[in-house]
């Protein structure tokens, strides 16, 4: 069977920037070692070397490269930008006492809680030293900004979690920093890296922001879906998470309806048939079409601020890469 990730934008981008990821895998290799704890490498490369599309750090280069950048600190950039978010992940996992990320286990449930912690901080500790080898304080301001935000993001995420008052405005903010402003910072270090003027720059933020708000929304909808890769259907559900197409139809509950989501996600009592009974009002309210509507919108309008950078091949490949992240909702 032919393999039809070659087709696909994300694997188009890589092999553009081939050589240059090459080099971003080198420098991740190099620097997730420890001369003095083993355990660090080993849980680094369970995560980093687990098959991720490297989309983020992906952004990065791609941003250096279409502003005209021909030095090698983005490969720093990149490289910080990868262990930011696998330090992320990390952290994630041992939050949500999860036990899969990627189809695989997760490094605490091979390891333990505390050495994903202590790996995720040496990891972000790593991070930092790579962005202040470059020389350049604005790319450090804008990437520990945006660490500090995906802080927020899950520090909000957790005292929303169960509350069935989370709307929609704190909804797009726990998207805004958990997801999309690692992905806004990725694309924005590119340009700054590059010399870019600031309209450029902005531009880069507003697409990474606009497709990672899509991304994570596409991502949300998928677990009802039944499509997300390494989920089973309803993850969300039984985790009592509040997304998008739960926060619409409570929104738009009657009173009977509202007993059901109070009893299910407010006080976790869930029993069997309840899952299907919530997909079942989410049909009744189209918040699942909704939903994917908004995706949708956020993708365009990543592709549309597109329109303020260079014409070349790597742009294409950026608007292609919009689409992607939510042609799993078609």
């Amino acid at each position: 069977m032919r393999d039809e990730t070659v087709h696909q934008p994300h694997q188009r981008l890589a092999d553009h920037l081939s050589e240059d990821l090459q080099g971003v895998n080198a420098l991740i290799r190099a620097r997730m070692a420890s001369k003095h704890a083993p355990r660090i490498p080993e849980i680094s490369a369970h995560l980093i070397e687990a098959g991720g599309k490297r989309l983020r750090p992906m952004l990065t280069l791609a941003g250096a490269r279409l502003m005209g950048y021909d030095g090698d600190h983005h490969l720093n950039l990149a490289a910080a930008v990868e262990f930011i978010h696998t330090a992320t992940l990390l952290h994630d996992d041992v939050v949500d006492g999860s036990e899969k990320r990627r189809g695989r286990p997760t490094a605490n449930l091979l390891w333990d809680n505390k050495s994903s912690v202590l790996v995720g901080d040496f990891l972000f500790a790593r991070s930092f030293q790579l962005m202040t080898e470059t020389g350049e304080i604005e790319t450090l301001r804008i990437l520990s900004d945006a660490s500090a935000t995906i802080s927020e993001g899950e520090v909000l995420q957790l005292s929303a979690a169960t509350d069935l008052g989370t709307d929609e405005d704190i909804y797009l903010q726990i998207v805004r920093g958990k997801t999309a402003a690692l992905f806004a910072a990725a694309c924005e270090v590119g340009g700054v890296i590059a010399g870019a003027d600031d309209s450029e720059v902005a531009a880069l933020h507003n697409y990474g922001d606009a497709m990672g708000i899509a991304f994570q929304i596409a991502d949300d909808l998928l677990d009802y879906w039944g499509h997300a890769i390494g989920k089973n259907t309803g993850d969300d559900f039984r985790d009592r998470k509040l997304t998008l197409p739960v926060i619409k139809a409570i929104a738009r509950a009657d009173a009977e309806e509202r007993a059901f989501w109070t009893r299910t996600i407010g006080q976790g009592q869930q029993e069997e048939g309840d899952l299907e009974h919530a997909l079942g009002l989410m049909e009744k309210h189209g918040t699942l079409e909704e939903t994917r509507d908004i995706a949708l919108d956020w993708s365009a309008r990543a592709k549309a601020t597109l329109a303020n950078l260079p014409d070349d091949p790597i742009r294409d490949m950026l608007s292609d890469i919009a689409d992607y992240v939510v042609a799993r909702l078609n």
